[in-house]
């Protein structure tokens, strides 16, 4: 039996989180790569990503309430295997319908089979030190996915994109289908009160995560062209996607080293005031530097916010229930991000995003202000992360 603490199940957990959080990595390219080689307007583009994470958010919601009854393994398998099939057939196409249809299958397949991978990691010893550890492994994946990506983009035309998608999502199938681990033990002991509701402060938790990802999918999905509409130069902006991926190496570590030092509730309520501050920099900035300087640092405050966040949703939760729609937290706003982004974008230029940023980022403040506040908030919350 393969756990969550052996060697194969957490690298079978750090592929899965990376296959299936491609879209914290790609947005920018995947966006970007829709409106400059299919010449499809930001509203249209946003939409197809839309869809895959429309896609993946119903798949969440679907089966995080029987994630206890579910076989992760299974789940994931074909999971990740549906949504290869879906990007490699949507490598073959330019017809808009059609790549609309295939994103929202290869949404759905994701996000069932990310919807397994979150639970499980919830359901681990350490939750807080399980999902840096997968956020690590996505900051390496980042390196290499923007790193290579765009220059491929650029040499051999759209559909390599969808076709390095499709690669993931069967390297995702096949580390599923060899490795995926079980539960912990002790998490499915503490789970058997699934049936009681959850609690308020979850709920608030919830709300919180959705608007950070909604912010981040919005901001991200144009990262690159408002760089490349700014006369930037492809080698520039390619070069601040690296130092991204770099830089998205050490959030999650960082927040596994500060887990019982900083406090979560201070995290939570800087977390989005930073995101905000870092959005309208990006889209107002008139030269390269500052644009450089913020969009590399961009990500980093997600991933270190929601590590926080995960972990706290974890002890408020020990069925893991509610982390097995961490696809849905996220992708609930990160689905409306890109075609909210492109509708603002096509309307009032760039700047508009910022002025979004600070309003959503504001009612993410106030969500995660409640988790400490809603009853039912677990004793450890008001003291270390």
């Amino acid at each position: 039996m393969i756990t969550t603490n052996s060697l194969r199940g957490r690298v079978a957990l750090m592929v899965g989180h990376c296959a299936g959080m491609v879209d914290l990595v790609a947005l920018p390219v995947w966006v970007g790569t829709l409106i400059s080689v299919y010449r499809f307007d930001p509203q249209q583009a946003g939409l197809l990503a839309t869809l895959f994470l429309a896609g993946a958010v119903a798949a969440s919601l679907v089966l995080a309430p029987f994630f206890q009854v579910l076989r992760g393994r299974t789940v994931a398998a074909w999971g990740f295997s549906g949504a290869a099939l879906a990007f490699a057939v949507a490598s073959t196409t330019h017809q808009f319908a059609l790549l609309a249809l295939l994103h929202g299958v290869a949404g759905v397949a994701a996000g069932a089979a990310l919807s397994v991978t979150h639970g499980t990691i919830a359901r681990s010893q350490n939750p807080h030190r399980m999902f840096a550890l997968v956020g690590m492994a996505l900051g390496v994946f980042a390196i290499v996915f923007l790193g290579g990506t765009p220059v491929l983009v650029a040499q051999q035309g759209g559909p390599v994109l969808f076709q390095v998608f499709a690669g993931v999502m069967a390297v995702g199938a096949l580390a599923a289908a060899v490795a995926f681990p079980v539960p912990d033990s002790a998490g499915a002991e503490l789970s058997r009160a699934h049936a009681a509701p959850l609690p308020a402060a979850v709920w608030w938790g919830v709300a919180g995560i959705a608007a950070l990802g909604l912010v981040q999918s919005m901001t991200f999905s144009f990262l690159e062209r408002v760089g490349s509409d700014r006369g930037y130069g492809l080698q520039a902006v390619t070069g601040v996607l690296i130092a991204l991926g770099v830089v998205n190496l050490f959030p999650a570590a960082l927040a596994a080293v500060l887990e019982r030092r900083w406090q979560a509730r201070k995290v939570l309520l800087a977390g989005p005031a930073l995101q905000a501050l870092l959005v309208v920099v990006i889209m107002n900035s008139p030269v390269f530097a500052p644009y450089a300087a913020a969009a590399a640092v961009f990500a980093a405050v997600m991933i270190f916010t929601h590590t926080f966040a995960f972990g706290v949703l974890a002890r408020l939760d020990p069925s893991g229930r509610a982390l097995a729609a961490t696809p849905a937290m996220l992708m609930f706003g990160a689905a409306i991000g890109p075609i909210l982004g492109g509708t603002l974008v096509k309307a009032w230029g760039y700047g508009s995003l910022g002025v979004a940023a600070l309003v959503i980022d504001g009612l993410a403040m106030y969500a995660f202000a409640r988790v400490h506040r809603a009853p039912g908030r677990a004793g450890p919350l008001a003291g270390v992360a």
